[in-house]
């Protein structure tokens, strides 16, 4: 029977309960908004509360015996064309991490692409896999990283045939994209399963002029983060699983391990309804998106010292395989500002938030969400700051190392690092030492320094040049990196 995607079944669920004039003498303890603080009321509005109740036993019976979650799920695995399809309300961190667990376990080997993303790395620590790590395509003329190659899959399955799959990040936040068919052919060759961490392509399925998505491209489990490229709301995920490498009910525990027994039905909702949203009217929606974009992209081009990154920047040999528009990644180094001040200056005098931003670049995202109201503002703005370059201090000096000075070997398991005896140390007496802690420009949120790794001066310099240029370094363990944490001496 054809699936009906003009269903909604957690969204109808929230319409009964409602109708049905339910009382509840259970959590939330907002009780429907009547004991929410009134200025909480009064700038979130009353639907919020509304639409926060209980999955099981409000929302679904005792035993979920309406299996609206189910059903929803469903639904959505559909429109994607995936075997199985899982709700997450804690975001990609925590649905990756389920990946990853469904794959490997403690002391056993994992493939994964040196550009993942911080919650990667957090999975790692959590659960002792031990990570062999694929190099990306690094573009030394853009410093910039780009997904690793098949071939780069491939000739880490011969020296670790033992690992137990792999994980690649595509898109990257700038738009760059791996070929995902030829590495799910590399993994499946071995009877290993392929994780794509797609949090930034939850819009891919649905138009055929961007990028392929992992289903179609054979992985066996896609994370993705509604709430980045979609109509979700924050902390919105899911994660699809096809083929028989990974058990569905393996997955599902190993999730369960790490979710919360309190999911927020709001988030729910709103993946049920851009799952129906994108079922009835994403390729128009995503067409009109791509459209735009490169009307905003043309127009862009015509400021004078700004560039945007496009296909022919991102892709080609030793670089990426493909290419998804819509992120916007803005070059603005010949203002002679950083994207860390453009992205201050845009904040402040125009209202107006980046994406992204990095020491020469800001990501102006377009989505379906966004019209020629909304881009004539950004295109406005972006000319004031062209205007206004002239007079701002010029980019502080960013010591940024090419692609053989940001790597380092890997001294212990991160896990290990991270939980074993650790010190401050001044970050002058930091090199050569093994770092307990990581330390990850934000955004796009891929750690510079893993725990376990040996720490180089080609990447002290570049996060302490960073920082002192206005680079986020949110988790580092002293925020002005003076001090550094490090496995002792003797644990090393």
């Amino acid at each position: 029977m054809a699936a009906d995607h003009t269903r909604a079944p957690v969204l109808e669920a929230l319409v009964a309960y409602h109708r049905q004039g339910r009382l509840a003498f259970s959590p939330p303890g907002h009780k429907q908004a009547r004991g929410a603080d009134p200025h909480v009321r009064e700038v979130l509005g009353d639907a919020v509360f509304l639409g926060d109740v209980l999955a099981s036993g409000g929302l679904d019976d005792r035993l979920t015996r309406g299996r609206v979650l189910e059903r929803a799920e469903e639904l959505m695995a559909d429109a994607v064309h995936a075997d199985h399809t899982f709700f997450s309300t804690c975001g990609s961190s925590l649905s990756v991490k389920a990946a990853m667990l469904s794959v490997a376990g403690p002391h056993e080997k994992l493939l994964i692409g040196r550009d993942a993303h911080k919650s990667v790395v957090s999975g790692l620590i959590l659960s002792g896999i031990e990570p062999v790590w694929v190099e990306p395509r690094w573009d030394p003329e853009r410093h910039l990283a780009h997904p690793p190659s098949a071939e780069n899959f491939a000739k880490a399955f011969e020296v670790h045939p033992d690992a137990k799959g792999a994980l690649v990040t595509t898109p990257t936040p700038y738009g760059a994209c791996a070929d995902l068919r030829a590495i799910a052919d590399v993994c499946h060759a071995r009877s290993r399963p392929l994780i794509v961490d797609e949090a930034w392509g939850a819009h891919l399925p649905f138009h055929p002029d961007l990028p392929s998505w992992a289903m179609d491209a054979g992985a066996d489990i896609c994370v993705t983060s509604i709430h980045k490229m979609g109509s979700g709301l924050e902390q919105g995920s899911v994660f699809h699983l096809q083929g028989d490498l990974v058990p569905p009910e393996l997955l599902q525990m190993r999730a369960d391990l790490l979710g919360t027994t309190s999911p927020s039905v709001l988030l729910y909702a709103g993946l049920d309804g851009w799952r129906r949203q994108m079922a009835l009217h994403g390729e128009e929606l995503m067409g009109g998106a791509l459209e735009l974009a490169a009307e905003v992209r043309a127009a862009i081009e015509q400021i004078d010292g700004m560039h945007v990154n496009g296909r022919e920047d991102f892709c080609g040999p030793g670089l990426a395989d493909d290419f998804d528009p819509l992120p916007g990644v803005i070059d603005i180094s010949e203002l002679g500002i950083s994207g860390f001040q453009a992205a201050d200056w845009l904040h402040e005098h125009r209202a107006m938030d980046m994406h992204l931003n990095d020491h020469r670049r800001i990501g102006a995202q377009i989505t379906h969400g966004d019209d020629r109201t909304t881009t004539g503002e950004l295109l406005d703005a972006l000319k004031d700051l062209a205007r206004a370059a002239p007079g701002l201090p010029p980019a502080p000096r960013m010591e940024v190392p090419g692609p053989e000075g940001l790597r380092m070997a890997q001294g212990l398991l991160p896990r290990d690092a991270f939980f074993g005896p650790a010190e401050q140390v001044p970050v002058s007496k930091a090199g050569g030492r093994v770092a307990a802690e990581m330390i990850t420009p934000y955004p796009p949120g891929i750690p510079a320094v893993l725990p376990g790794e040996r720490l180089t001066e080609p990447v002290l310099r570049y996060l302490t040049s960073g920082l002192e240029a206005g680079m986020n370094l949110p988790d580092a363990t002293d925020p002005k990196l003076k001090t550094i944490r490090v496995v002792t001496r003797e644990a090393e």
